[in-house]
């Protein structure tokens, strides 16, 4: 399978990797100085998403963010971009929620083929390690989300999470 790989680097180190690894599934993987508990609080409280998810570098602004956060619950997510001249929603149902370990959660507005999102959570030595698992239903979907950019962000994301997270810590 040809894979492609893209990593963002901070102080000559690989902070965030993602990698097609199939045809319809994107891999991200990243470090944050943080424990486990923490960095789930700031993926489950809306309040705590909102600050940290729409990556500034693209442009990206997070409108509102709606969610009932445990298995069975849903979601909805408005962003806006400067090139759009409607907000864009986003929405789906937690398919299982586990404290501090796991998020599994669809992403519903391409309809039934929309993908399913898995994020794991490893702690170790008080920082945690983020696996996000990106499953899409075709080959196609997937080509389509990395040609739109939808995917570039992730970088930028998670050192987002890692300045909040820290921030949280310290006021723990």
């Amino acid at each position: 399978m040809d894979a492609s790989k893209q990593g963002d680097r901070t102080q000559g180190e690989a902070r965030t990797t993602v990698e097609r690894i199939s045809d319809r599934e994107l891999v991200i993987t990243g470090t944050v100085n943080g424990r486990a508990c923490i960095v789930f609080e700031a993926w489950s409280k809306p309040e705590l998403f909102q600050r940290w998810w729409a990556p500034k570098s693209c442009g990206v602004t997070l409108i509102s963010f709606e969610a009932d956060v445990r298995t069975g619950g849903s979601y909805r997510l408005v962003m806006g971009h400067p090139a759009s001249e409607q907000p864009m929603a986003f929405f789906g149902r937690y398919i299982d929620v586990t404290p501090n370990s796991r998020l599994v959660w669809t992403n519903d507005e391409g309809g039934e083929g929309g993908a399913v999102s898995t994020v794991i959570f490893q702690e170790k030595d008080g920082a945690t390690r983020i696996v996000v698992r990106e499953l899409y239903p075709s080959k196609e979907a997937l080509d389509d989300a990395m040609a739109s950019g939808s995917t570039s962000g992730w970088g930028a994301q998670l050192e987002q999470l890692d300045d909040l997270v820290g921030v949280l810590d310290a006021n723990v």
